[in-house]
């Protein structure tokens, strides 16, 4: 049995300034053989394509991986830059030989100039070669999908954990699928809902509400026979794309009336539970001032998650924390690559400076924030992942630079966006997490898998930003103008 496997994943924030570009991408791209030895034993869609593999004798044949590249969230992907690979993907399966299956590890929520559906258009390219091989495709939750993708695929799954820490359990999910669909055991029959909804990202936890009462009732429709697995995509609200918002998927064994009603059922209470979709959440004074109070009562630490920020740089939670008088605090990363270049070569560790940070990227992203602070790192530290999400994938950050301000208030200056989304953000860079009442990251779940077992609160704050928990602060352009809540009928209406 020989299975092609191929990965084309990104996330594209069209609001952020910088386009995607093949220069952005090409220095990650792995190709062949490495595409799958790579992925071995880091937990991902693809080595639970490997753990299925192995199980059952499979020949695995790597074509091309290609997705998010480290750093700022880039905008809209240039066509060129998708045509490449896409174009790889299609001729290294032209190349492959005999094939028996095909899985695809996409994202779910790519925006790309010219192409409105890129990743139902690379499957479709792909059904186009493989003909009636059996196509499945694996999703991050935040995919912004419609009956494009599922018509032109056997089997979509998405993973259904934000923090995201069962891609390599979904992998399993889409390749045993895969492999019984191979030897005629199964005929994956699925259905795909939309109802409408559109929610930013810090609402979509599933480990709360409203994610979790979906995915109760994914689990209660996957005990009745015939259904295999039931899959919600909450959607990326930060893509303006024309398929934006939540979809259901079903996929039964050859039960298309089945597929129909469990997919609609889903669909109907995501509706119900709309309005939890679009609460409003404090802004940076307000929500400050209420972690301080927090901390005053022992209920420390505290994490703010700044969710609205995708280029790193914004300011507006650090200057909340230095004019409301807030100690024992850090922030991993504030990025901007001038002021940490110019630390490097005009400071040193130990050296007590005076730098402008922040505020540089867009409208959004505050002025800069002068601070004096003793340098206590300066360096481009390389670490490996210790949380759940990602655990034991190394990283090699950009140019760092740790002030500590005083009253155990340290800011990093980065070359790049960074975060810490488990400690060894912080330690890679002399910062001890555990002295902290404040930890403020640029996150808007994924640090939860981590930091819920650190923090007392997770708070999270709605500074301005290009990823808003208000969505009608964006301005739009491609989406339906009867999504809920701020498609046009809706403002229309005002409701």
């Amino acid at each position: 049995m020989r299975i092609a496997v191929a990965e084309f994943s990104h996330e594209t924030c069209t609001f952020c300034p910088e386009p995607t570009t093949i220069a952005g991408l090409e220095p990650y791209v792995r190709r062949g053989e490495a595409v799958v030895a790579s992925a071995r034993g880091i937990p991902s869609y693809v080595n639970g394509y490997i753990q299925v593999a192995d199980d059952v004798g499979a020949e695995l044949v790597g074509i091309v991986s290609a997705g998010m590249a480290p750093g700022p969230y880039t905008s809209w992907m240039d066509r060129e830059c998708y045509e490449k690979y896409a174009g790889e993907i299609v001729e290294g399966l032209k190349t492959a030989g005999k094939l028996d299956g095909v899985l695809l590890a996409l994202h779910g929520a790519m925006a790309v100039r010219g192409i409105p559906k890129p990743e139902a258009e690379l499957v479709r390219r792909v059904r186009g070669v493989v003909g009636k091989t059996p196509i499945m495709v694996t999703l991050d939750l935040h995919a912004n999908e419609d009956h494009e993708l599922t018509a032109a695929s056997h089997g979509v799954f998405v993973i259904r954990t934000y923090p995201h820490v069962d891609t390599e359990e979904t992998g399993r999910v889409a390749a045993r699928c895969l492999v019984k669909t191979i030897r005629g055991e199964f005929t994956p029959t699925q259905v795909l809902r939309k109802p409408g909804i559109i929610s930013a990202s810090i609402f979509q936890a599933s480990d709360y509400h409203p994610m979790r009462d979906l995915y109760d009732r994914c689990r209660e429709w996957e005990q009745r026979p015939g259904v295999y697995r039931m899959s919600v995509a909450p959607g990326f609200a930060y893509a303006d794309v024309p398929d934006v918002g939540l979809s259901v998927i079903a996929v039964t064994d050859g039960d298309a009336e089945l597929a129909e009603r469990a997919a609609e059922d889903v669909a109907a209470l995501a509706w119900s539970l709309r309005a939890s979709f679009a609460r409003p959440l404090p802004k940076p004074r307000e929500g400050v001032a209420e972690v301080l109070r927090l901390v005053k009562e022992g209920q420390k630490p505290v994490v703010i998650a700044d969710g609205t920020d995708r280029t790193g740089d914004s300011t507006h939670i650090l200057k909340e924390l230095l004019a409301q008088g807030a100690v024992n605090f850090a922030l991993p990363g504030i990025a901007d690559p001038r002021a940490a270049h110019h630390l490097e070569q005009n400071a040193a560790v130990g050296q007590a400076v005076t730098v402008s940070i922040g505020g540089w990227a867009s409208e959004h992203s505050g002025t800069p924030v002068e601070v004096t602070g003793k340098i206590t790192f300066m360096g481009r530290p390389r670490y490996q992942l210790v949380g759940p999400m990602g655990k034991g994938r190394r990283v090699q950050d950009g140019l760092a630079v740790a002030l500590d301000l005083g009253d155990n208030r340290r800011v990093v200056v980065s070359e790049r966006m960074r975060g810490a989304n488990d400690s060894a953000g912080f330690e890679a860079v002399g910062i001890d997490y555990r002295t902290l009442d404040i930890i403020v990251l640029k996150d808007r779940v994924h640090h939860r898998a981590f930091w819920d077992n650190v923090s007392r609160v997770d708070f999270p704050i709605d500074a301005p930003g290009i990823g808003p928990a208000d969505l009608s602060t964006l301005r739009y352009e491609n989406i339906p103008d009867d999504i809920y809540p701020i498609g046009r009928r809706w403002q229309v209406a005002g409701k």
